[in-house]
C-alpha cells in the first residue's frame, strides 16, 4: 500500500470511528448533538489522529491507538469551534462549511465545544479501562497539553497580541502552544501506546520531533493563508492578516517563512530517523505536510 492509499484508509477509519463515538444526532438535546456532529463531520485532514496512528506504528503494540486518536480530534475540534467564535477569531468558514456558530448560534457553539472536551477523556477512560496506568498517562498528556499553559494559553496570547507587533519570542510562544502543542501530544500519545512507550530517551526525541513538526505546520499554515483562496483552504483566506494577527509571513516575509517551514520539517525528520522503527509512513507524512505550502 502506498502513502496516499494508507493516508486515505486511516482517514476513513478515523471518520467511521468518530461517527460511532459521537452521541446520535437525535439524542436529547438534539440541537447540541447536531452541532457537535456538524463540526466533527465537516471533514478536515484528520492530521492529529493520523499522527497518533503513525507514532504507534513505529513500535506497535497490541493496544489499539484509535481511542487516543479520537480523543485528540475531540480536543482539536472543540478548540476550532471556540477559536471561530465572534469573541475570538470571528470566522465564517471552517473545513469548507459554515462555522458552528454560523450554522447554529453562538451559545450552541460554545456548548458544543464544551461537550467535546469531556468526551475526549471519556473515550480514553473507556478505551483503555484494561490498562489503567496507560490511561492515566494519556489523560495527563492530553489534559496538560489542552490547558492554560499550552493550547489555551497560546490562544490567549494570540488574542493579546492582535494589532501589535510582538517580538519573535512571543510569536514563537504562540505557535509552540496554540498549534505545535497538540501535534506534539498526538505523537506522544501514539508512541506511549506502542511497545517502546516507556523509554524516556526515545520519548524525549519524540517530543522534540513533535515540537519541530508543529512549528513547521504553523509556518506552512501562515504561507497558505496568503497564497491560497478560501475555496482551496476551506476557511477564510487572509483572515489572520485582516484580523491584525502577526504571522511568520508578515513578520519575516514569504521567503523566510518558507525557510522556517523547511528547516523545522527537516529537524523533525532527523528526530524521527533517530527514533527508528517503522517510520516510512511518518517520514512521508512530514514531507507531504511541507508540500502543502511550498
Amino acid at each position: 500500500m502506498n502513502f496516499t492509499q494508507k493516508l486515505k484508509q486511516w482517514q476513513d477509519l478515523i471518520n467511521q470511528s468518530l461517527d460511532q463515538c459521537l452521541p446520535d444526532s437525535e439524542t436529547r438535546p438534539a440541537r447540541l448533538h447536531q452541532a457537535m456532529r456538524h463540526s466533527m463531520q465537516a471533514g478536515g485532514k484528520r492530521l492529529r489522529p493520523i499522527l497518533v496512528l503513525a507514532a504507534h506504528e513505529l513500535f506497535p503494540s497490541p493496544i489499539d491507538p484509535i481511542p487516543a486518536a479520537l480523543a485528540v480530534e475531540c480536543i482539536h475540534t472543540y478548540s476550532l469551534i471556540h477559536d471561530d467564535l465572534p469573541a475570538m477569531d470571528d470566522s465564517d468558514l471552517r473545513r469548507g462549511q459554515p462555522t458552528c456558530h454560523k450554522a447554529f448560534d453562538e451559545a450552541t457553539a460554545i456548548l458544543a465545544g464544551d461537550a467535546l472536551q469531556p468526551l475526549a477523556f471519556e473515550i480514553i477512560a473507556r478505551g483503555y479501562s484494561g490498562e489503567p496506568l496507560l490511561a492515566l498517562e494519556l489523560v495527563s498528556i492530553l489534559s496538560s497539553t489542552a490547558g492554560s499553559e499550552r493550547l489555551v494559553g497560546g490562544q490567549m496570547q494570540d488574542l493579546l497580541s492582535e494589532g501589535t507587533k510582538p517580538s519573535e519570542e512571543t510569536l514563537s510562544y504562540i505557535h509552540a502552544n496554540k498549534t505545535a502543542a497538540m501535534i506534539q501530544a498526538s505523537l506522544l500519545l501514539g508512541f506511549k501506546i506502542g511497545s517502546k512507550g516507556s523509554d524516556p530517551a526515545t520519548i524525549e526525541l519524540m517530543a522534540q520531533a513533535g515540537e519541530s513538526l508543529g512549528l513547521a505546520f504553523q509556518a506552512v499554515d501562515d504561507l497558505l493563508d496568503v497564497t491560497r483562496s478560501s475555496e482551496e483552504l476551506g476557511k477564510d483566506a487572509s483572515h489572520d492578516q485582516a484580523a491584525g494577527k502577526v504571522t511568520w509571513v508578515n513578520h519575516v516575509g514569504l521567503d523566510k517563512a518558507r525557510m522556517l517551514a523547511s528547516g523545522h520539517t527537516e529537524r523533525a525528520a532527523r528526530f524521527v530517523e533517530e527514533i527508528g522503527g517503522e517510520n516510512t509512513f511518518l517520514l512521508e507524512l512530514l514531507s507531504h505536510m511541507l508540500k502543502r505550502g511550498t
